[in-house]
């Protein structure tokens, strides 16, 4: 541009000089404004933009962060959860109760005839002489009968628990939801083969009142609704704790029904807590041991004296056991919620 100016006509250089110098100006009064509404933007939005940020709370995500609640706001955490489930845990309950005897030949029959085999083969043994049930106030039968049906609200209620999770692999890989409602869902199908069970209890004490047994109910029969929730108590614990174990371990659910079984032997429920005499061997003596620290042993004789004579038997021990129930509940139910969100990979 030097160039040409210093070889062109002075009005041309003059020109070009002005209009130069009125683009240089233009550019600098553009400059002047945009600084002017920069810094008019900057006060206009900057206080706006720090109140925004400070009107919206900042949520810290930790480990475990549940248990940095404390124990009352995890309880309480856990109850909101439950109480906002509770129409899926209806739901499943539905399903599993319509779809367990669905397509099978003797649909609900097989409820009662478990027990009824059961009950039978004890029956023959102890009218025969080979198995000693000991000294019953009440028939054997009915004795036997309210035994099985009391036992298998807990032996049926751990088998399903343990199982849930596994059998609902899908909803629990695919689905967030409350983990709890497919245990505690488990075990309305089993309050439901109890109820069934008692009422075959009850129609087998009507044929003996009938052939000349002498029951007389008592008022406190009403209570055996709340007799039986320490049972209720004790078998939602050990679900928990089992289906954690039976979704990394499948062997649990495999064994759980022969160490059940084995369990039912083990516990009064088909014959009379053994009296040991001085001369009771060492077997005896182990038995009445494991009778003595059986929490199930007291939890199933309960409702059973209850029902026939009216009252709870051993009353110190049957308190025991439900302090143990609750105390299994309330463990099982806190580890199963601080471990269900890791369990999804696992199943």
């Amino acid at each position: 541009m030097c160039a040409t100016l210093g070889n062109g006509h002075p009005d041309e250089q003059a020109a070009v000089a002005s209009s130069v110098d009125l683009s240089t100006e233009r550019e600098r009064s553009e400059e002047r404004g945009g600084r002017r509404n920069l810094d008019k933007f900057t006060s206009s939005s900057a206080p706006r933009t720090i109140s925004s940020a400070a009107s919206q709370s900042v949520v810290t995500y930790l480990p475990d962060n549940s248990l940095r609640q404390g124990y009352v706001g995890l309880l309480k955490a856990i109850v909101d959860e439950l109480v906002s489930a509770r129409f899926l845990m209806l739901q499943l309950f539905k399903r599993d109760v319509v779809s367990l005897y669905k397509q099978s030949l003797l649909g609900a029959l097989w409820i009662v005839f478990i027990p009824l085999v059961t009950v039978g083969t004890f029956v023959l043994l102890q009218g025969s002489g080979v198995v000693s049930v000991g000294r019953l106030d009440a028939p054997y039968p009915v004795y036997a009968v309210l035994g099985t049906a009391i036992w298998q609200l807990f032996a049926q209620g751990i088998v399903a628990g343990a199982n849930s999770l596994v059998l609902g692999g899908d909803l629990v890989t695919r689905i967030n939801f409350s983990k709890k409602a497919l245990v505690i869902a488990s075990l309305g199908r089993t309050v439901v083969s109890f109820v069934v069970l008692l009422a075959l209890s009850a129609v087998v004490i009507g044929g003996y009142v009938l052939g000349g047994y002498a029951w007389h109910p008592q008022l406190g029969l009403m209570l055996l609704p709340l007799v039986l929730l320490p049972t209720l108590l004790l078998t939602l614990g050990v679900s928990f704790c089992l289906a954690l174990l039976n979704g990394v371990v499948r062997d649990i659910g495999n064994l759980l029904p022969i160490a059940v079984t084995f369990f039912m032997l083990l516990t009064p429920v088909l014959y009379e807590r053994p009296v040991l005499g001085p001369g009771a061997g060492f077997s005896a003596r182990a038995l009445g041991a494991v009778t003595d620290y059986n929490p199930l042993y007291y939890l199933v004789s309960a409702p059973r004296e209850l029902v026939l004579r009216g009252s709870l038997g051993d009353f110190s021990g049957f308190c025991a056991a439900s302090a143990v129930s609750v105390l299994v509940f309330v463990l099982g139910l806190i580890g199963f919620h601080l471990a269900e969100t890791r369990i999804a990979e696992r199943i």
